[in-house]
């Protein structure tokens, strides 16, 4: 039976069969939530066939919704118009699919649940002990407790996770330079920052050459390519100045600084999860688009200098990494519930 697994946030749609396809897309769900189910259903036909969906969300925070629960209403209604009357499944962050009339009632364990999917799939790797799973994406990163390979989160919902460390609001792609730094390096002197939507943590990498240019990519601050070019552009006008002014070496010692404190608040919340930990941490699991920022956080790290570390871009590959909550839940969804059908 093949299944479909679906991760769908507020920036990008992600899907998986969990064996040869992995596929993320951007949508803008807050400016189009309309269009989410015709959005879905076009992604869907990629897989050419499939038999059941499962489904995680973290949408439902878009603030096109004025409720979370407006939001998880939406999102299922959207998924069951563009499933073609496929069975579809919803993860909850009790460790177990329900129906869509279910999830419909239980928004406080249906919304943001697309990291304990990944948790439960992934923790198989690490069966033995205290380990972490570290997922970062273009808008937040994960960093979740597993003891004997199952997920034991100190927070649930995001306002409990946000107090504990295991959600980080900050990415690699979205997130606003100016809420990372308050002031930039310029020939000397630090300048304070623009207290405003310039330049995001996409201008910062690709000016470090994490990320590649794609300059058909106008996801960005001001609507210009992802480019180094344009990034230089955008990181000058975060000290209110322009190319005259900033020069590409110039706009990349910027990006250093701004990368290095970037792993300094999210380095700082991982040391709270860590000690919370039953006991040393033995393995440390990454995925995500920002993987490579997660494997800083382990080379930084004193209290993971001796760990494990196990890359699930390596295990699985890029594309099923970048995308691997969809793939876990096609893997969860396949074992646990399709396969009883």
């Amino acid at each position: 039976m093949r299944v479909i697994g679906l991760d769908i946030g507020g920036a990008n749609l992600k899907a998986s069969d969990g064996e040869t396809v992995s596929m993320s897309r951007r949508f803008p769900l807050w400016r189009e939530p309309d269009r989410l189910a015709a959005a879905l259903g076009d992604l869907l036909r990629s897989f050419n066939g499939f038999d059941g969906i499962a489904v995680a969300m973290t949408g439902e925070l878009a603030d096109c919704f004025t409720t979370k629960r407006e939001g998880v209403a939406h999102i299922l209604d959207a998924v069951r118009q563009a499933s073609g009357g496929a069975i579809v499944q919803v993860w909850q962050t009790g460790g177990e699919f329900v129906n869509v009339e279910t999830a419909r009632e239980l928004t406080p364990l249906v919304a943001a649940a697309n990291w304990h999917a990944l948790a439960a799939w992934a923790g198989r790797m690490a069966p033995d002990g205290a380990s972490l799973l570290i997922d970062i994406g273009s808008t937040t990163c994960d960093v979740i407790p597993i003891e004997n390979g199952i997920p034991m989160p100190a927070g649930r919902t995001d306002p409990e996770r946000l107090q504990t460390g295991e959600l980080v609001y900050s990415g690699i792609w979205r997130t606003p330079v100016c809420a990372v730094a308050d002031s930039l390096p310029f020939r000397g002197s630090d300048v304070p920052a623009a207290a405003e939507l310039f330049a995001t943590m996409l201008d910062v990498y690709l000016l470090l050459g994490h990320i590649a240019e794609d300059p058909g990519n106008r996801e960005t601050a001001n609507g210009r390519p992802a480019t180094v070019e344009a990034a230089r552009d955008r990181m000058a006008r975060m000290i209110c100045a322009d190319r005259d002014a900033v020069s590409l070496e110039d706009a990349q010692s910027m990006a250093a600084a701004v990368a290095q404190e970037q792993l300094h608040q999210i380095g700082s919340a991982l040391e709270r999860v860590l000690v919370n930990l039953t006991g040393p941490c033995q393995a440390v699991l990454t995925s995500g688009e920002g993987e490579f920022l997660a494997r800083r956080l382990i080379s930084s790290s004193a209290s993971l200098a001796d760990v494990t570390s196990i890359s699930l871009a390596e295990a699985l590959g890029r594309e099923h990494s970048s995308a691997a909550c969809a793939f876990a839940l096609a893997r969860l969804g396949r074992e646990r519930v399709f396969s009883e059908q």
